[in-house]
């Protein structure tokens, strides 16, 4: 693939993955701009693994807290900060599993990799967000999560794996939803990701990693480093963007942007 395509790919990324505004919707419309070949899902997956470097280094506490938890967790003491914190973040997790194996078995993760598709979801799920976050209260913070609440945040996860949803911005709506503050919901949402990338990352590398070519492989490490970068700077700044600014913003664009899709789409 031509270097300028990873280099749009990477950055495409890791702008976005963090915002709600759907990064796995830009990347399937990234190539319908540029007049090429769609560059597949492993490479989508390369850049999200790119991105997951970016969101450890920077969570890097929590990260590391949840992973000195995890012995703690195996002895079935749920007590210690980290080992709550794994634990939440493994149960939330099913149901993004299960969903992602129904839609790869069914086939329906290649039918879902359309324009109309990415314009409905960007739409009504922005709306959604709009709502959320009008009529959520914002009385919960990050030490209040809790079994339920992952388990709700858990499945709405789940329909991320829809293109054009955000993962991003459908845990932050179910979080906004739940009382949590804008800052916290954010912060569960991108923790969330962690385990969520690595499960699909996983899934596609026994897949189709084993098949790779010489020059795929480069490719895929080539946009990974990128998006690591570009995620990084834009992780920060949405973090203290959030002290002040409410996500009618991204409304906003998802709303414009999902009605000239579906004008593309159906004209």
């Amino acid at each position: 693939m031509a270097l300028y395509h990873l280099i749009l790919l990477a950055v495409v990324q890791g702008i976005t993955e963090f915002l709600p505004v759907s990064s796995s919707g830009h990347l399937i419309l990234l190539p319908n701009a540029l007049g090429t070949a769609d560059q597949g899902q492993f490479l989508d997956v390369s850049v999200h693994v790119g991105t997951l470097g970016a969101v450890i280094l920077y969570f890097w506490k929590d990260v590391r807290g949840a992973l000195l938890g995890l012995p703690a967790l195996a002895r079935g003491n749920t007590n210690d900060p980290g080992a709550r914190l794994a634990l939440l973040l493994i149960i939330a997790t099913i149901p993004v599993i299960f969903f992602g194996v129904f839609l790869a078995l069914t086939g329906l993760n290649d039918l879902l990799r359309s324009v109309a598709v990415i314009g409905w979801t960007m739409l009504g799920f922005g709306l959604v967000l709009w709502w959320a976050d009008r009529r959520g209260a914002q009385t919960l913070r990050t030490e209040d999560w809790s079994m339920k609440h992952a388990i709700q945040m858990g499945l709405w996860q789940a329909i991320a794996l829809i293109p054009g949803t955000s993962r991003s911005g459908i845990t932050i709506t179910g979080a906004r939803a739940l009382g949590y503050d804008r800052e916290s919901s954010a912060r569960l949402a991108i923790l969330m990701s962690i385990p969520a990338i690595i499960a699909s990352g996983g899934y596609l590398l026994l897949d189709t990693g084993l098949y790779l070519t010489g020059p795929q492989a480069r490719d895929a490490a080539i946009a990974a480093v990128l998006a690591f970068g570009a995620a990084l700077l834009a992780l920060k700044l949405m973090m203290r963007l959030l002290q002040s600014v409410s996500f009618t913003p991204y409304v906003i664009y998802r709303v414009c942007l999902g009605l000239i899709l579906l004008y593309v789409a159906y004209s």
